[in-house]
Protein backbone atom coordinates (compact mmCIF):
# COMPACT_ATOMS: atom_id res chain seq x y z
CA UNK A 1 0.00 0.00 0.00
CA UNK A 2 1.76 3.44 -0.77
CA UNK A 3 1.56 6.22 1.48
CA UNK A 4 0.52 8.83 -0.73
CA UNK A 5 -2.76 9.15 0.76
CA UNK A 6 -0.95 10.58 3.84
CA UNK A 7 0.36 13.72 2.08
CA UNK A 8 -0.17 16.22 4.82
CA UNK A 9 1.29 20.09 5.56
CA UNK A 10 2.36 20.75 8.57
CA UNK A 11 -0.33 23.36 8.84
CA UNK A 12 -3.32 20.99 8.53
CA UNK A 13 -1.59 18.56 11.01
CA UNK A 14 -0.37 18.11 14.80
CA UNK A 15 4.04 17.85 14.43
CA UNK A 16 3.19 14.03 15.06
CA UNK A 17 1.14 13.80 12.07
CA UNK A 18 2.82 15.75 9.91
CA UNK A 19 6.12 13.82 10.82
CA UNK A 20 4.59 10.42 10.21
CA UNK A 21 3.06 11.27 6.65
CA UNK A 22 6.64 13.29 5.86
CA UNK A 23 8.31 9.90 6.89
CA UNK A 24 6.43 8.04 5.06
CA UNK A 25 7.02 9.61 2.00
CA UNK A 26 10.65 9.99 2.04
CA UNK A 27 11.00 6.22 2.97
CA UNK A 28 8.32 5.25 -0.02
CA UNK A 29 10.48 4.17 -2.83
CA UNK A 30 8.14 5.71 -5.13
CA UNK A 31 8.94 8.87 -3.63
CA UNK A 32 11.03 11.25 -6.40
CA UNK A 33 14.24 12.25 -5.16
CA UNK A 34 13.17 16.23 -5.38
CA UNK A 35 10.54 15.47 -3.74
CA UNK A 36 12.40 13.94 -0.54
CA UNK A 37 15.05 16.88 -0.51
CA UNK A 38 11.61 19.16 -0.37
CA UNK A 39 10.60 17.03 2.79
CA UNK A 40 13.94 17.48 4.61
CA UNK A 41 13.29 20.97 5.70
CA UNK A 42 9.56 20.70 6.47
CA UNK A 43 11.04 17.05 8.69
CA UNK A 44 13.92 19.05 10.27
CA UNK A 45 11.31 22.02 11.66
CA UNK A 46 9.14 19.57 13.11
CA UNK A 47 11.96 18.41 15.54
CA UNK A 48 11.98 20.75 18.01
CA UNK A 49 8.73 20.50 18.79
CA UNK A 50 8.37 16.45 19.11
CA UNK A 51 11.30 16.88 21.22
CA UNK A 52 9.40 19.25 23.25
CA UNK A 53 6.71 16.20 23.40
CA UNK A 54 9.31 14.07 24.86
CA UNK A 55 8.36 12.00 21.36
CA UNK A 56 11.69 10.73 21.04
CA UNK A 57 11.87 9.59 24.86
CA UNK A 58 8.78 7.91 24.18
CA UNK A 59 9.17 6.38 21.22
CA UNK A 60 12.10 4.76 19.19
CA UNK A 61 12.29 4.85 14.90
CA UNK A 62 12.42 1.36 13.87
CA UNK A 63 14.10 2.61 10.38
CA UNK A 64 17.94 2.36 10.50
CA UNK A 65 18.53 5.43 8.15
CA UNK A 66 15.70 7.23 9.14
CA UNK A 67 16.32 6.97 13.19
CA UNK A 68 20.09 7.93 11.59
CA UNK A 69 18.84 11.28 9.80
CA UNK A 70 16.60 12.51 12.80
CA UNK A 71 19.42 11.67 15.38
CA UNK A 72 22.17 13.45 13.31
CA UNK A 73 19.78 16.59 12.65
CA UNK A 74 18.84 17.15 16.42
CA UNK A 75 22.15 16.73 17.24
CA UNK A 76 23.48 19.33 14.60
CA UNK A 77 20.69 21.32 16.31
CA UNK A 78 22.22 21.52 19.57
CA UNK A 79 25.35 22.62 18.18
CA UNK A 80 24.06 25.35 16.59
Amino acid sequence: MSMNVLRLTTTEASPIEAFVACAHQMLDPDTPEAARRAMEPRLVALLPALRALGVFELFELRHPALRTWVEDEIREGATR
